[in-house]
């Protein structure tokens, strides 16, 4: 079977603090995140453009959202991952495992977020 879309189509990163959280991906990836509110969940989506390629997604605050280091790694595109991961420390973060080749694939890093994600960084750099 032939698939013309990405597989991932919707991605959801648990927060206790949406402000923090907010302002951390706002400053790391230098995006502005859209806050919502959907019954009782508070969320603050990542920009998106409809029929392009990527998936996208909501930082979300509410009952049964639990950050954690040890689930799903989601990667994110980075035009330069050397300052996603300074920009990572200076609001709070860790880096995880510094950027590393993966050949002809380009560049991956891992960073723990203000509210104790674990999440990938990925460049074609």
């Amino acid at each position: 079977m032939t698939i013309n879309y990405n597989q991932v189509g919707w991605f959801e990163i648990p927060v206790v603090d949406m402000k923090r959280a907010k302002n951390f991906y706002e400053h790391v990836f230098g995006v502005t995140l859209d806050e919502q509110e959907m019954d009782e969940l508070k969320m603050a989506w990542f920009p998106m453009k409809e029929d392009e390629t990527g998936a996208p997604g909501s930082l979300v605050k509410g009952e049964g959202y639990v950050p954690s280091s040890e689930g799903a790694l989601i990667y994110f595109t980075s035009v330069d991952i050397d300052d996603a991961c300074r920009k990572t420390v200076e609001k709070g973060g860790r880096v995880l495992r510094e950027k590393s080749s993966i050949g002809e694939y380009g560049f991956v890093a891992k960073v723990l977020d203000t509210e104790g994600n674990a999440i990938g960084l990925h460049s074609r750099m």
